[in-house]
């Protein structure tokens, strides 16, 4: 049910949601809360972001079981660097990924894998070389990463977006 007054239903109730539980409740914050809600559901509405079009939903839940297994995985072996192996040298550093995935919604959901991971974050993307820019806090090698990243989440998020 999508609106000209409300273009994001779901969004201007999950603010509204959010503003009360970060405010106390009062009919005036409930009246702020609701004008602010729909006026980022006009602003997102302007936007006119593009609809994800997923074509196979099996692969979700199993993208998803993989990146929690490995955001558990990354927080145990950053833990196990910061607190065991202060003395160990740790080779931080960047490296570039060329990527085939060009979906915007999935290089989206790939940056926020990246970066939800502990031990790597989404720098850059380059979208004329289609590379990628990361930061790693243990770099073990850059062959590593690159088949880390194009064999476990990018063929699979290209299976689901493009």
């Amino acid at each position: 049910m999508r609106s000209r007054f409300l273009p994001y239903p779901l969004l201007t109730l999950s603010l509204m949601f959010f503003w009360m539980t970060i405010n106390s409740f009062s009919p005036g914050h409930l009246l702020l809360g609701t004008a602010v809600a729909i006026v980022a559901s006009w602003a997102m509405a302007s936007l006119r972001p593009p609809k994800p079009r997923i074509r196979n939903w099996h692969l979700v839940v199993k993208l998803t079981a993989i990146v929690l297994y490995d955001i558990v995985r990354s927080n145990i072996a950053v833990a196990t660097i910061i607190l065991l192996q202060r003395n160990r040298k740790v080779k931080a550093g960047f490296l570039t990924i060329p990527l085939d995935l060009r979906d915007p919604m999935g290089l989206a959901v790939l940056a926020i894998v990246l970066t939800a991971t502990p031990g790597s974050a989404w720098l850059e993307y380059n979208s004329s070389q289609g590379t990628l820019l990361i930061h790693v806090l243990d770099e073990v090698s850059e062959a590593h990463w690159q088949n880390l990243i194009k064999s476990r989440y990018e063929k699979m998020l290209m299976e689901i977006f493009e």
